[in-house]
């Protein structure tokens, strides 16, 4: 099963100690070039008292966006070193329990969040058109797609790979079961978004979705034994906010097609995507024929 591909691979503690130093370094370190535009273009004073709107205004959208997506996708190709030079494991064992990595999953999760996404969004557009205002420039939106594109998937598989593969996979070890690794990534991964800029907007509070976020990710993996589902699913939701809709309060501010310039609804923010949770997963259940929930979610590992 999926958490035990790990023992595929050397598990002693002290190179999952050496891996998240790794890991660590590798995502500060590359986070200093944008530090250094920063400094050229505002000055080491200004920047401490810049907001995160000033920030992205005085680099420009796209390329506070490039800025922001490198230390992912630096991250991306640290953690696929890891895992075979440190762990001695195969790459495709971190990712799925099938013969190959399946690519059709992949493009069924994508389609499926993006198909409801869409939806979703022409659908409030159409009953609340003063919620939105046009944003497109086209010269602006060509190099957001093409940073989006080549960016935003590097960004998510390595956050997939990261919670849902690497450390799901070595907790699943620590632990010896399935449930605390589920629970223990889907909560630090909400803890992650502490930073963002919506929590200031709607409190707190908006943290249940984040880690509701992650647990969803966490129960596709574990039911499907493997990480494509969550691997299309990240990558279409962060693509879709990227490139349709964005905010002056979200994490991701960019020359987006419309910008949503209404007051934010918590419930909203929380109730909808639940709901978008519960159809998805029964639809993939359908699909997949997934059975076994509690040995899949709550079971001990099998022996090596």
């Amino acid at each position: 099963m999926f958490i035990e591909n790990a023992y595929s691979g050397k598990t002693s503690p002290l190179r999952y100690v050496l891996a998240i130093i790794i890991i660590a370094f590798v995502y500060i370190f590359s986070t200093i070039p944008f530090s250094l535009a920063l400094v050229a273009e505002a000055g080491q004073e200004k920047i401490l008292e810049m907001s995160q709107a000033e920030i992205f205004s005085s680099l420009g959208l796209n390329t506070t966006l490039f800025y922001m997506l490198l230390p992912f996708a630096i991250a991306f190709f640290a953690i696929l070193f890891i895992v075979k030079f440190i762990h001695h494991q195969k790459i495709k064992s971190l990712v799925t329990t099938r013969p190959s990595f399946d690519w059709r999953r992949v493009a069924f999760s994508f389609s499926l969040v993006s198909f409801f996404a869409l939806l979703s969004f022409g659908l409030d557009l159409y009953f609340f058109p003063e919620k939105y205002e046009w944003n497109f420039v086209l010269d602006k939106f060509l190099i957001l797609f093409l940073i989006a594109v080549l960016m935003i998937p590097l960004q998510t598989t390595a956050e997939e790979l990261l919670f849902r593969g690497y450390f799901m996979q070595g907790l699943g070890v620590a632990f010896g079961n399935r449930l605390a690794p589920l629970l223990t990534t889907s909560i630090s991964f909400g803890l992650l978004h502490i930073m963002n800029p919506e929590i200031e907007k709607l409190g707190y509070e908006i943290i249940i979705i984040y880690i509701a976020t992650g647990l969803f990710l966490g129960i596709i993996t574990l039911m499907d034994e493997g990480l494509e589902l969550a691997i299309g699913f990240h990558a279409a939701n962060n693509l879709i906010i990227a490139l349709l809709v964005t905010s002056n309060w979200t994490a991701f501010q960019t020359h987006s097609i419309y910008r949503d310039v209404s007051d934010p609804n918590l419930a909203t923010y929380i109730i909808l995507p639940l709901l978008m949770y519960i159809i998805f997963g029964y639809i993939f259940k359908r699909k997949y024929k997934w059975g076994s929930w509690k040995s899949h979610l709550t079971g001990p590992l099998n022996s090596k």
